[in-house]
């Protein structure tokens, strides 16, 4: 039985000017008990319609036509006053960003014993009962229900947010976007957790997320949208089994999988339509490799294609698609030459011997008159790290485990605590005594959001010239030069970009400005922190491209740092894996993939998502938090999470060892052997003890 219906839906915002036809004519059905998946770009119409779904359009949204039924219910003609009895009673919602949506000044129990007491003519104690049985269902210590948002992890907020949804028993979770920005290892626990419990209390979940992988670990069936479209609908893994549509075939090929080593990422090339009017075309026709004249004759109609729904007029071809598709040069990317990873590496760029920054930490003034020893947390703890000419370095590991601080101590955006930098053999103080202008013109650094590194204010021509400007550079050279980055970074032709704002660029858009404003000095050493991580896959794939095509053609060193470990499979040469400041394993990217030593990096490896429905990926939940990074553990920092641990890793730190191949090593006194048959059973039989819960309400801030 149909527990949503979605009819012809139509949903329109009214916009100075020209109105935006944000969703045309959806439709699709969510079962009782079932997963329902919505994937696609941003901007394709897919939070508009949760949204729509919930009753919560902007004012200025309106749906225009068609129907939303819940439970036979016609949810568009509720009142404020009856939607108050569908939110969070029928229907509940897991926002994207969890420290956003809840008030920092209550305690997480405050805002969910709140939400029961308002719906439900409850005592306080039996509202704090429930709010304890919601912490233990998604995995929290109920005595942690008096804290408030700072102190929990990212992680840990966005359970807390789960457990909010969870708290009336819904029949409907809405999930929007819920693990964006959060590392392999807490989305993996965060959707089997959140799968567990919709199991458990027999609701049905719609899925909102440009992350396919996801989707198809976790959907019995889905929609793929492009341009407030349906472009293809059907069974999850018929879908991504054979893939019948040219943008569902783009987008499967643009997703990374761990193990699928310098493989070009392929991106979909152009950006979305303009939906000021309804579509009069096919809308994926521009960015469509295979559109012909036909595709201008309106867009084309679901129809039945093998097995699901696909709105593509070329659905008998689909096979022959899927083969041209699966080769970059079809979406129009230069196809690079395979690289030589066996050696030829150029000179060394960056070397670290040592390298420390630690954070000292505040305390009483009785403890200051005492001479009391402070607090430190160690971000960065005693690493040593190289970079050749043209060699991508990725560095991996879980949120706050010290790599954007490694990315800035590098760049001199932060002082070290000790050890050395050396750029070109050259210590970094030396480089900075002598002028800041020549290390800047040596090392650039790309931050995650290119809305903290670009002026608003600022147009493309001017924020890509001013590092040239500082240099000192005339006016000549800096147009010929910023003219030709830009175009470099692929904004083809400049001067449709030269004078916009970054309010007026796509998210990849600006991104590339972002990296055009680090490459137009011409460094040796560049500094990547998450640069890709908000992006949607396309786009992602597009700076991957970029970026390892510059590190190939101007023999520029990258450190790339990353939480996406399939991501830095297709580009880095070398991948260091980062653990509570140290590095826990290095080497080629290939051998720490194919063969990790350390029981963390397997950890990693094997939460990354997989789109092959033929592929059974077990997960390995990683027991616990990292422990508080004041107050460290006795010998290795992993042992109280890893079920290899004895009383020798936890009575002294093990120094990095060579293993195979001399450029892989692992800190690790028990290196993994087998990680199917070894590492696998160990985590799974700490799981049935719940090993996690215990140390999580031990060891987390």
């Amino acid at each position: 039985m149909s527990l949503l219906e979605v009819n012809d839906v139509k949903i329109a915002y009214r916009m100075p000017g020209d109105d935006v036809h944000a969703v045309n004519d959806v439709s699709f059905s969510i079962d009782e008990g079932d997963n329902y998946g919505l994937v696609g770009e941003s901007g394709c119409g897919k939070s508009t319609l949760a949204k729509s779904v919930l009753g919560l359009l902007d004012d200025n949204g309106e749906v225009r036509e068609g129907s939303i039924e819940f439970d036979g219910r016609e949810l568009l003609e509720l009142s404020e006053r009856d939607w108050q009895s569908v939110r969070w009673e029928d229907i509940a919602y897991i926002p994207q960003s969890a420290m956003d949506s809840l008030d920092p000044v209550m305690t997480v129990g405050a805002q969910i014993r709140q939400a029961i007491r308002k719906h439900r003519d409850v005592s306080k104690a039996a509202a704090n009962e429930r709010v304890a049985e919601v912490f233990e269902m998604v995995g929290l210590d109920p005595d942690r229900t008096g804290d408030y948002p700072h102190q929990f992890s990212g992680g840990m907020r966005q359970r807390v947010t789960i457990a909010m949804a969870l708290a009336l028993d819904p029949d409907l979770l809405i999930a929007d976007e819920p693990t964006t920005g959060l590392d392999v290892i807490v989305q993996d626990k965060i959707m089997d957790k959140l799968i567990e419990i919709q199991e458990e209390i027999d609701s049905s979940l719609l899925m909102i997320t440009h992350d396919v992988g996801v989707v198809a670990e976790t959907c019995d069936e889905m929609s793929v949208l492009y341009g407030g479209k349906v472009m293809e609908q059907g069974e999850t893994d018929r879908i991504f089994r054979s893939p019948t549509n040219p943008y569902t075939i783009g987008l499967k090929n643009a997703f990374p999988e761990v193990d699928e080593f310098d493989e070009q990422a392929i991106s979909i090339p152009g950006s979305l339509p303009d939906l000021t009017e309804e579509p009069t075309g096919c809308v994926f026709r521009n960015r469509c490799p295979f559109a012909t004249e036909r595709c201008e004759d309106g867009h084309p109609p679901l129809d039945e294609a093998g097995g699901q729904l696909s709105a593509c007029y070329y659905t008998d071809r689909a096979d022959e698609l899927r083969e041209e598709a699966a080769d970059p040069a079809t979406w129009g990317i230069d196809v690079r030459d395979e690289r030589d990873r066996s050696g030829g590496v150029g000179d060394t760029i960056l070397e670290t011997r040592g390298l420390e920054k630690w954070f000292k930490q505040p305390q009483g003034i009785l403890e200051d008159l005492r001479g009391a020893e402070p607090d430190y947390v160690k971000a960065v703890n005693s690493v040593d790290l190289s970079v050749h000419e043209g060699e991508i370095v990725g560095v991996a590991g879980e949120s706050g485990c010290g790599k954007s601080t490694l990315a800035e101590v590098i760049a001199a955006l932060q002082e070290r605590t000790g050890g050395e930098i050396l750029i070109e053999g050259t210590p970094v103080d030396d480089l900075l005594g002598e002028s800041t202008k020549e290390f800047r013109s040596r090392v650039q650094f790309i931050f995650q959001d290119p809305f903290d590194s670009l002026n608003p204010r600022q147009r493309v021509r001017a924020a890509v010239g001013e590092p040239l400007k500082i240099q000192g550079h005339d006016p000549e050279t800096i147009d010929r030069r910023v003219r030709e980055t830009i175009e470099d970074v692929g904004l083809k032709p400049a001067e449709k970009y030269l004078d916009q704002l970054p309010t007026q660029l796509s998210g990849g858009e600006r991104q590339r400005v972002a990296i055009a404003q680090a490459l137009v000095l011409e460094p040796t050493l560049l500094i990547c922190d998450e640069p890709a991580s908000m992006l949607d896959v396309s786009l992602k794939a597009n700076i991957l491209n970029i970026l390892r095509e510059k590190a190939d053609e101007r023999d520029i060193g990258i450190v790339y740092i990353s939480h996406d470990l399939a991501s830095l499979t297709q580009i880095a040469d070398r991948l260091a894996v980062m653990y509570l400041g140290r590095i826990a394993e290095i080497g080629a990217t290939e051998d720490v993939v194919t063969a990790p030593k350390h029981p963390y990096t397997a950890s990693l490896l094997s939460a990354s998502p997989k789109t092959d429905p033929d592929v059974d990926r077990q997960r390995v939940l990683l027991p616990g938090e990292p422990p508080n990074p004041v107050n460290l553990p006795e010998g290795c920092n992993f042992a109280p999470r890893c079920p290899k641990a004895d009383e020798t890793c936890r009575g002294e730190e093990p120094a990095r060892a060579t293993f195979a191949d001399d450029d892989h090593e692992a800190a690790c006194y028990h290196p993994v052997e087998d990680v199917e048959s070894e590492l696998l059973e160990r985590y799974a039989a700490a799981r049935e003890e719940e090993v996690g819960e215990i140390v999580e309400s031990e060891l987390t801030l």
